[in-house]
């Protein structure tokens, strides 16, 4: 395997984040020296690491090249593409790239982090081309459940790349102008080298579907409900949903209510940048509450099951909404792998106080932002590139890409996970060498590997609870505390006798092992540990310390 990894006269392809796990998308392209950054994203924990909510991609690798690093250019404002600028971009120290409402929202995030000045941010126009080292960019308009959603053609010296970022094919996109099939004809018609694509819904056997379509199904939904309180849950980010709920509202005779600090944010970010013209005026909590029930539309944010978002504070009966037995939540979302339980959790405090649920396998009230099979096989058939290289997805859906990809006439596909190294040209592409990859995880205000040792050891307390011995300076002093083991009834006589074998297991020592702290602390660690074992089945962490000697 190699290990020079400076790209010379050759062009290299390095995901950090986002292949082999969807989220936490950060992809590097290498040509001639220089390295480029495309997307800087973090994802959430959801519960694997204790503690912790965010996560992200261990840039080490990329790091220890700043100086060849010639910029960071991001596809859309979604935070598993941007959520980690405001962490890493001061300390890489190279420009960031966004159009207009991408870079609003990261400029945001570099106010609150105190970074507006370290971190240099140019907007680019949609249809600006620019350069940066040998890489030359453009950005191309496509739909997605977001504003300004953008793939981008990077152009080398060894052919061009068509990276996707994420993207559906929407006819009726409500927001935005996607670029049509015969312009993508064209820059197939040019030549595209590799096709570098969102994998996500690789398995749907269906297009995603469009927000125009959506439209539809929200006012059928909300007409049918007439007189009662409508509350819609759905993506902060989503502004073409917000469009269409504006338009919802307006054309049932009911006003416009939001909850929640993002949807805040996103409403008054996409009205500086020309979108969410027509919005309705909003009205205030107070003033919803009100109204008559059935003149009220709430949006809401915590359609994921978000313990600190507006929906779970409403299922509580602590925010000022209120919801009522017979009143109806659209939950125009799909679910995110891994908030299954969380979900179903919100979904039952609410079904509990007889509150009417509807969701996306009832009714046409939301679509998918990324790709079914059809939409990815008329993308392969536009762009014709030499070589697929699936990215965005779980294995499971890169290698089914990699699959479809060669059914339908690619005649390579790379199937690459975070840390392969891919030379895309010259010569036969494919895999030649694995770089570390890791993650690190957001830890109170420090950033730490996700496998250091005071996250591993916190998922181990977490899973087997905690025993502390306590020796004192004389033989019999000798204590235990535990924390997290199942024996609230028991505990007492467990502490006897994990003392009494703590003792015996230092009796027994002999010679030199007697008076060696570390085979003494060894030994008490030890009997503590399978007495525990004995009584309760888990296996603890042991912290074993000395005092008063």
């Amino acid at each position: 395997m190699r290990k020079d990894f400076t790209p010379e006269n050759e062009l290299l392809f390095l995901a950090l984040g986002g292949s082999g796990e969807i989220g936490m998308n950060v992809n590097l392209y290498g040509c001639d020296g220089k390295w480029l950054m495309v997307d800087l994203g973090m994802t959430f924990s959801g519960g694997e690491y204790p503690g912790v909510d965010l996560v992200f991609a261990d840039l080490e690798f990329i790091e220890e090249r700043a100086k060849d690093l010639v910029g960071i250019v991001l596809t859309h404002a979604h935070e598993d593409h941007i959520g980690a600028v405001p962490y890493f971009a001061d300390e890489l120290g190279v420009p960031l790239y966004a159009t207009p409402f991408t870079a609003d929202l990261v400029r945001r995030k570099l106010d609150e982090a105190g970074l507006t000045r370290e971190v240099k941010l140019n907007v680019v126009d949609n249809t600006d081309r620019f350069r940066l080292g040998p890489f030359g960019i453009s950005y191309v308009p496509l739909a997605h459940s977001i504003a300004e959603g953008h793939a981008l053609l990077v152009d080398t010296p060894y052919g061009r790349v068509f990276h996707t970022g994420d993207w559906k094919l929407d006819e009726d996109p409500i927001v935005g102008v996607p670029t049509t099939e015969e312009e993508l004809i064209a820059i197939g018609d040019e030549g595209v080298l590799a096709l570098v694509c969102d994998s996500t819904n690789v398995f749907n056997p269906n297009p995603s579907g469009s927000e125009g379509a959506v439209y539809a199904g929200l006012m059928d939904e909300v007409k049918r409900h007439a007189g009662r309180r409508v509350l819609v849950t759905t993506f902060a980010s989503n502004v073409a949903r917000l469009h269409t709920l504006g338009e919802v509202a307006k054309a049932t005779g009911r006003q416009l209510c939001v909850a929640g600090r993002s949807l805040d944010r996103i409403i008054e970010v996409a009205q500086d940048n020309g979108y969410l013209e027509d919005l309705p005026a909003l009205v205030d909590f107070d003033t919803a509450m009100r109204l008559p029930r059935g003149e009220v539309l709430i949006v809401a944010t915590g359609g994921q099951g978000e313990p600190r978002a507006a929906l779970a504070r409403i299922a509580e009966g602590n925010h000022p909404i209120e919801l009522v037995a017979g009143d109806v939540i659209l939950f125009s979302s799909r679910q995110i792998p891994g908030n299954e339980i969380a979900i179903g959790r919100l979904q039952n405090q609410l079904a509990e106080r007889g509150i009417v649920m509807v969701t996306d396998r009832q009714s046409e009230i939301h679509v998918s932002g990324h790709p079914g099979r059809p939409e990815l096989e008329a993308l392969y058939g536009w762009l014709r590139p030499q070589m697929l290289v699936p990215v965005h997805g779980e294995m499971r859906h890169i290698q089914e890409q990699a699959r479809l990809g060669l059914a339908h006439g690619i005649p390579r596909a790379i199937a690459q996970k975070n840390g392969d190294m891919v030379r895309l040209a010259p010569g036969e592409p494919g895999k030649i060498a694995e770089v570390h990859a890791g993650r690190l995880v957001l830890d109170g205000d420090i950033i730490a590997p996700a496998n250091g040792e005071g996250i591993v050891m916190r998922r181990r307390i977490a899973a087997e609870g905690a025993l502390v011995v306590i020796l004192g300076p004389k033989r019999e002093d000798v204590t235990l505390e535990s924390f997290g083991l199942p024996l609230e009834e028991d505990m007492d006589e467990f502490l006897l006798e994990a003392r009494s074998d703590v003792l015996d297991a230092i009796a027994k020592l002999r010679g030199k092992a007697r008076r060696d702290r570390d085979e003494v602390f060894e030994a008490a660690r030890l009997a503590a540990r399978r007495a525990a074992r004995r009584w309760s089945g888990k296996s603890p962490q042991v912290k074993v310390v000395l005092v008063g000697g």
